[in-house]
């Protein structure tokens, strides 16, 4: 099992910025391909960025492209995700999510994910 907790979250205003972490433990986080996803008011969960676990490469939602990026740190088995220019519409809650899966490719779709963390809650005020 792989056991994700997200910090970060927060009240900001329109225009801020945040830093999301998501803290692995349990398995070796080299291993899995990892994403952030999100799920707004009364809506489903929706992908956001997401990184590939051979390598860096990236993929973004077009609503978080240009304005947040997704990042890892191997040795300290964390994700991460900058949030700049917040908009009220970012409002959400925001999930990491992990894929065993070893590949140079990032996956977008929430079904390839297996372990999830509990969310932390992002509140962007106009």
């Amino acid at each position: 099992q792989l056991q994700l907790v997200e910090t970060g979250g927060g009240l900001v205003q329109d225009g801020g910025s945040l830093r999301l972490s998501c803290t692995t433990s349990g398995r070796p986080f080299g291993t899995f391909s990892m994403a952030w996803f999100r799920q707004l008011p009364g809506k489903g969960r929706e992908f956001v960025a997401a990184i590939a676990s051979i390598g860096d490469s990236t993929t973004y939602a077009d609503s978080a492209q240009g304005r947040f990026t997704i990042s890892k740190d191997n040795a300290k088995s964390t994700l991460y995700l900058q949030m700049n220019s917040l908009k009220p519409d970012d409002t959400a809650v925001y999930y990491c999510a992990g894929a065993d899966w070893i590949s140079h490719l990032p996956r977008d779709h929430s079904g390839d994910y297996v372990f999830w963390g509990q969310g932390t809650q992002v509140t962007v005020s106009s």
